[in-house]
C-alpha cells in the first residue's frame, strides 16, 4: 500500500478537482469514480485485449444449421 498524500482541492470551471501526484498516477485513460461514505473511490478502466475477451466467452451449446444443404455443388454452378 502506498503512503497517503495531502492534496489541495480546487475549482476547475464548475467542477471540483484535485491533482493526482505522480506516485498515484493511473495506468488508464478513463476511470470510474464512486462515493463510499465521505470517501471518493477512483478505479481505472482498463481495456481488455481482444484475445482476453475471446478467451472469456463461453462455448455455444447449440448446433448451427447447415445453410448449404439443398444447394448444388460448386462444380455444377455455371456463371
Amino acid at each position: 500500500m502506498q503512503a497517503e498524500r495531502h492534496v489541495r482541492v480546487f475549482r476547475n470551471g464548475r467542477n471540483q478537482a484535485i491533482r493526482i501526484p505522480r506516485e498515484f498516477e493511473l495506468d488508464a485513460d478513463e476511470a470510474i469514480i464512486h462515493r463510499e461514505g465521505d470517501k471518493l473511490i477512483i478505479v481505472p478502466v482498463r481495456r481488455k485485449r481482444l484475445l482476453a475477451v475471446l478467451a472469456g466467452l463461453e462455448a455455444i451449446a447449440e448446433e448451427f444449421p447447415d445453410i448449404d444443404s439443398g444447394l448444388p455443388p460448386l462444380d455444377d454452378v455455371s456463371l
